[in-house]
């Protein structure tokens, strides 16, 4: 054998072993349920596939993502986590309380990390915060103290308010006891709250209705069926001048009145932390839920002065954006 040959044949050999491990490098297949749709999702789910391509995951390389989405229709989630489940991915992501139950019912045995989700505990999703147990962690907020402080928020910008019109979910798991929350922070403060239940699309167009025909502010609960249609609630409310309150900001850049709520995005680059440590052999039991550090103020100023109100100054140096 020549010399040239027999480097080059050395070369092969030490070469093969890394060829063949990046050839069998395994690829961990994430599962994503969402109740909202495709469009709505995506930036967020933009900035989870930023964090793990930050932490090393390269989709077509060594992970794959697997996309469910309910479009609002909470009936489809049970068979949209069996979906997952059938695929047998490592690792099932959730957004918000619905599609984490109905991630939990459908594997005991798949970690799931949830982020956005209203108060597990109270809805019965893990047994306490410090050692969640079973096969679920992730990052969420308590939802109902943050609904009550919204109205708060909304009768300091708005002094003369005395009744809202409360837009929540029967369906969705943390309402009820969100709800609750709002009508105890609501006596405090002598307004009255009436209550418009969206619990199917088919109950949308009765909540334009009562919109339409009401001259009281709003107050916008954040659910995936909801949140397909409140670009429509901030639209009808602005054209009838009613103060709104949401829980997504991008309703009040939308031309809502306000917004105050977690900052979504900070919460899926959690996720994605939360799903570094479980693909490292972490126990999805074993690791506390976080809780959302960050909640963002959002006051549109431009919709405040169509509607002829003076935010006050101490209200519009607290808020983190003020849309002019």
């Amino acid at each position: 054998m020549n010399r040239r040959a027999f480097v080059a044949g050395l070369g092969a050999l030490l070469a093969s072993p890394r060829a063949a491990e990046a050839q069998t490098a395994k690829v961990r297949r994430i599962g994503i349920l969402v109740g909202s749709s495709a469009s709505f999702i995506a930036p967020y789910i933009e900035t989870f596939r930023q964090a793990l391509r930050g932490l090393g995951y390269l989709e077509s390389q060594n992970i794959a993502i697997e996309y469910r989405y309910a479009e609002g229709k909470y009936e489809r989630l049970p068979l949209l986590a069996a979906d997952l489940v059938r695929l047998k991915v490592d690792i099932i992501v959730t957004e918000g309380t619905p599609p984490s139950h109905a991630a939990k019912q459908a594997t005991t045995t798949i970690p799931i990390v949830m982020t956005v989700t209203g108060d597990p505990v109270v809805t019965g999703l893990v047994a306490n915060l410090v050692r969640p147990g079973g096969n679920l962690t992730g990052a969420s907020f308590f939802f109902p103290e943050i609904a009550a402080k919204r109205l708060e928020l909304l009768k300091e910008a708005v002094p003369a308010v005395t009744r809202v019109l409360l837009i929540w979910n029967p369906a969705n798991a943390v309402h009820e006891p969100a709800v609750k929350a709002v009508e105890a922070a609501a006596k405090t403060l002598g307004i009255g709250v009436q209550h418009v239940k969206v619990q199917a699309p088919a109950d949308v167009d009765g909540a334009l209705s009562a919109i339409s025909k009401s001259r009281d502010s709003l107050l916008v609960l954040e659910d995936a069926l909801i949140n397909t249609y409140s670009g429509q609630i901030a639209n009808l409310a602005a054209r009838k001048r009613l103060s709104t309150m949401f829980g997504l900001t991008t309703f009040a850049e939308a031309g809502g009145l306000m917004a105050y709520g977690p900052n979504r995005n900070e919460m899926w680059r959690r996720a994605a932390i939360f799903v570094d440590r479980i693909l490292k052999g972490a126990k999805p039991g074993e690791l506390p839920v976080e809780q959302a550090t960050r909640f963002d103020l959002v006051i549109n100023f431009k919709t405040a002065k169509l509607l002829g109100l003076t935010i006050p100054p101490s209200l519009l140096l607290r808020a983190d954006q003020v849309i002019e």
